[in-house]
């Protein structure tokens, strides 16, 4: 089979997956705002925008990199070298959980936010955190050991299956309150168990991998080297809209925030499938790189991003059909988040013909060359905000969303092009087809 056709069905079952899950995640939110109202749901999206950002710091870089060292190891048959990445990865959250749950509500009073949302919900908030970096860590080194599936199931599928069922367990209590606060419970702790049997999963999986060398010395310092960069640069990528949320819980109405908190889960959604793409085709890409097969690297680039770019040209315009009848379903006030709905999503367009320059930073050993790029971004997406946000509302973070995104794509592009020679947007391909048809 052709990595054009793996790519498009192995991402294609990935996304399935993730669009079922997503679709009771939907259920759960549509009711919330229904049963108990737009207010609780947007206190709801802010305690989740809070449980993704600090999921994403408690390994400290190690799930970002993950699968990169883990491809590399298991290229090169080192599996006792993988073993002590593991430890170290599922250490460090472990560590950050523990000063998590003695520092953090000291933190939030400093900050003046002993009274916010996340200050109330901040046990089960921090459990929540520590399963999700779990499941990042996880995810991270088994799509590495080529094992895509069982790398997305636990946060696709079994997540959502928590919410929904929580959700369901306490709609019918008489405070709208503490049936939230219940339910967050709920799901915290049955998603600590989620993520703990995976990581069982992902350490007997490691046997599979060769043990035909010893431990290099050193390999630690390439470990953070690349790991404190990639932390920045997922917090202001995968969860861009999360930060962004928190943002505009300063300047958006609780119901507002509800609204566009919506539009921001539909964005991931649907940006998921794009980077399934990508995940499929991490191992391959690693591993030509590790042999030193510039070509073959080349050419894996070029196909994924051509796959990636194709499908969120069809995600945009299902978005521009079919945005307003998923937005209906919590309810006739979230309507008016049909036309930044869309604008979002074509941030996502953006996102993939410019291509993934930040892998290919990385993969090129100049993984701090990403930060500039990134920073531009945040500060653009703070100004934005600022500018557009109080005559615009709603569609002005959507605009000050997309200017932002479109500021750090084309500036990761250049400097890809310009520090590793590589152009890794859509062009590339068209460029790579153009030269075989002459030679052929």
């Amino acid at each position: 089979m052709s990595l054009q056709r793996r790519l498009a069905s192995q991402s294609s079952i990935i996304f399935a997956a993730r669009l079922g899950g997503a679709g009771l995640i939907f259920v759960a939110q549509a009711l919330i705002a229904r049963i108990w109202g737009a207010e609780l749901l947007g206190e709801y999206l802010v305690v989740m925008a809070t449980v993704n950002l600090v999921a994403m710091v408690m390994p400290l870089g190690f799930s970002t990199v993950g699968t990169y060292f883990t491809s590399e190891y298991r290229a090169r048959g080192e599996r006792r070298q993988l073993h002590v990445f593991v430890g170290w990865a599922y250490g460090h959250v472990l560590g950050v959980l523990v000063l998590l749950l003695l520092g953090g509500p000291l933190v939030l009073d400093l900050l003046g936010l002993g009274n916010s949302a996340v200050a109330h919900h901040f046990i089960p908030m921090a459990l929540m955190a520590f399963a999700a970096a779990n499941v990042f860590v996880s995810g991270a080194i088994l799509v590495g050991l080529k094992r895509p599936f069982a790398g997305f199931f636990a946060d696709a599928i079994f997540r959502p299956m928590l919410v929904i069922g929580a959700f369901v367990g306490t709609m019918g209590f008489a405070a709208p309150s503490q049936g939230l606060a219940t339910m967050l419970w709920s799901v915290a702790i049955g998603f600590v168990v989620v993520s703990l049997v995976q990581v069982g999963i992902t350490v007997t999986s490691l046997r599979g991998v060769p043990d035909t060398a010893p431990l290099r010395a050193g390999e630690a310092r390439r470990w953070w080297r690349f790991a404190l960069p990639w932390v920045l640069i997922s917090l202001a990528t995968d969860f861009f809209f999360d930060i962004d949320l928190l943002l505009l819980s300063q300047s958006l109405s609780r119901e507002e925030l509800a609204v566009f908190g919506v539009c921001t889960r539909i964005f991931a959604l649907i940006s998921f499938g794009v980077a399934a793409v990508y995940a499929v085709t991490l191992p391959d890409m690693f591993e030509s790189e590790a042999k030193d097969d510039r070509l073959a690297f080349n050419r894996k680039v070029g196909e994924a991003n051509f796959v990636a770019s194709g499908l969120s040209i069809v995600l945009f315009l299902l978005m521009l059909i079919g945005g307003p009848f998923a937005l209906m379903l919590f309810g006739p006030s979230f309507a008016v988040g049909a036309a930044p709905l869309a604008v979002l999503t074509l941030s996502l367009v953006v996102r993939s013909v410019m291509g993934p320059a930040s892998l290919v930073l990385s993969i090129h050993d100049r993984p701090y060359a990403s930060l500039p790029s990134v920073a531009l971004a945040v500060v653009t997406l703070v100004v934005g905000n600022s500018l557009l946000v109080p005559p615009l509302g709603l569609m002005g973070a959507a605009l000050s969303a997309l200017i932002a995104i479109t500021v750090w794509s084309v500036g990761l592009w250049w400097i890809a092009l310009r520090t590793a020679k590589l152009d890794v947007s859509i062009l590339q391909w068209f460029r790579t087809r153009r030269a075989d048809a002459v030679n052929a």
